[in-house]
C-alpha cells in the first residue's frame, strides 16, 4: 500500500468523525478540494460509497460505518508501532478521550497544556459528555468516568476517588433554612444531577457515625453544569463534586452544607475499550491525569497509575 493510500484512509476517518470535509481540511492543513478528491478516489478504489453527502451534512453510509470500525484500529496500531520505536518518547497520531463535560472544562482542559507540550505531534480529541458513551462506536481510546461503572467488555481501572459535597445557594437557605444534620434533608427540595444519579442514597460519616439518606429529587438534570445552575438559582440542594462546584463555592454563589459530615467519595475510573491492546497514548494520558489530580488532595483522593 502506497503512502498516499494511508493518507486517504486517515482523511476518510477524520471526515467521517467530524462530519465535514472543510473541518478535516482545516485540521490537516490541506485544501478542502484536495480532501474531497482523495476521499472520492478512495471510494472509487474500493468500489463502495463510504459517505453520504448533502448540503447540510456529511455522514458515513452503512458500508462507511463498517469500514470506519475496521480501519481505525489499524491506523491506531500503526501509530503505536511508530511510537514504540521513537527514541524521543514523543507520541504521535490521534488520541480520543471521553470524559464528563464539567470535569473536562473545569479540571482537565485548564491543565492540559503540560501534556500537549510534552507531545506536540499528538492530536488530542476530547469528547465531553456527562452520559455514558458507546466508546467502541465512537472509537474512544480511553474514557474517564465518575461513579459506579456498568458491566463492560473492556478493561476498567479505578484511578482514584473524588470528594463530594452538598451545596445550596444563600437565597435558597434564607427561604428554607439550613440543614444541620443529614436527617434534615428530607424537609428540603433536592436537585438531582449526574454526581448522584447512580446512587439511591447519600452516605454521610462523622466521628465514626454513618447515616444514610434517600433523597427525593424535585428536579433532576442529566448535566452537572445544569444541576449547579439550578442550585445557584435557588431551586434546591444538590450533591456534586468539590471540583465541579469550586468556582461557585469560592464566589459565594453556593454554600457547602454540613461540612463536618463527610459524604461517601465517588470512584474515578479509566475505561479502556480495547482492553489489553490499549494504546500507548491512552496509557500516557491516564498517567498524566493521575499525576495532575494527585497533586490536588483538597478535591481528590489518591490516584493510581494506568494499567501497563
Amino acid at each position: 500500500m502506497a503512502l498516499k493510500d494511508f493518507i486517504s484512509l486517515r482523511l476518510y476517518t477524520r471526515v467521517a468523525r467530524l462530519g465535514s470535509f472543510s473541518a478535516a481540511a482545516r485540521e490537516t492543513g490541506l485544501a478542502q478540494s484536495q480532501v474531497s478528491r482523495m476521499v472520492a478516489e478512495l471510494e472509487a478504489s474500493l468500489g463502495a460509497r463510504l459517505l453520504s453527502r448533502t448540503t447540510r451534512a456529511v455522514v458515513p453510509t452503512e458500508a462507511g460505518l463498517e469500514f470506519l470500525a475496521r480501519i481505525e484500529p489499524i491506523l491506531a496500531a500503526l501509530d503505536d508501532a511508530e511510537n514504540s520505536v521513537r527514541e524521543s518518547g514523543e507520541l504521535r497520531g490521534l488520541l480520543r478521550v471521553g470524559m464528563p463535560s464539567t470535569m473536562g472544562l473545569r479540571v482537565v482542559i485548564p491543565r492540559l497544556s503540560a501534556f500537549t507540550e510534552r507531545h506536540p505531534a499528538l492530536h488530542v480529541e476530547l469528547l465531553l459528555e456527562d452520559q455514558w458513551q458507546d466508546m467502541v462506536k465512537e472509537a474512544v481510546d480511553v474514557g474517564i468516568r465518575v461513579g459506579k461503572l456498568p458491566d463492560l467488555a473492556g478493561t476498567a481501572k479505578q484511578i482514584g476517588l473524588m470528594r463530594r459535597v452538598l451545596v445550596a445557594s444563600p437565597e435558597y437557605l434564607a427561604r428554607h433554612g439550613t440543614p444541620l444534620l443529614p436527617g434534615d434533608i428530607a424537609n428540603h427540595r433536592i436537585v438531582g444531577g449526574p454526581a448522584g444519579a447512580q446512587v439511591t442514597s447519600w452516605q454521610f460519616e462523622r466521628n465514626g457515625e454513618t447515616v444514610s439518606v434517600s433523597p427525593n429529587a424535585q428536579l433532576s438534570i442529566n448535566d452537572t453544569a445544569g444541576a449547579l445552575a439550578a442550585a445557584t438559582g435557588g431551586l434546591g440542594i444538590t450533591s456534586t463534586t468539590s471540583w465541579a462546584a469550586g468556582l461557585e463555592l469560592k464566589t459565594g454563589a453556593l454554600v457547602q452544607l454540613m461540612p463536618d459530615w463527610k459524604m461517601a467519595e465517588l470512584p474515578v475510573h479509566a475505561y479502556f475499550p480495547m482492553g489489553r491492546t490499549t494504546r500507548m497514548a491512552a496509557r500516557a494520558f491516564v498517567d498524566f491525569l493521575g499525576e495532575m489530580l494527585n497533586s490536588d488532595p483538597e478535591h481528590f483522593g489518591h490516584f493510581n497509575s494506568a494499567p501497563r
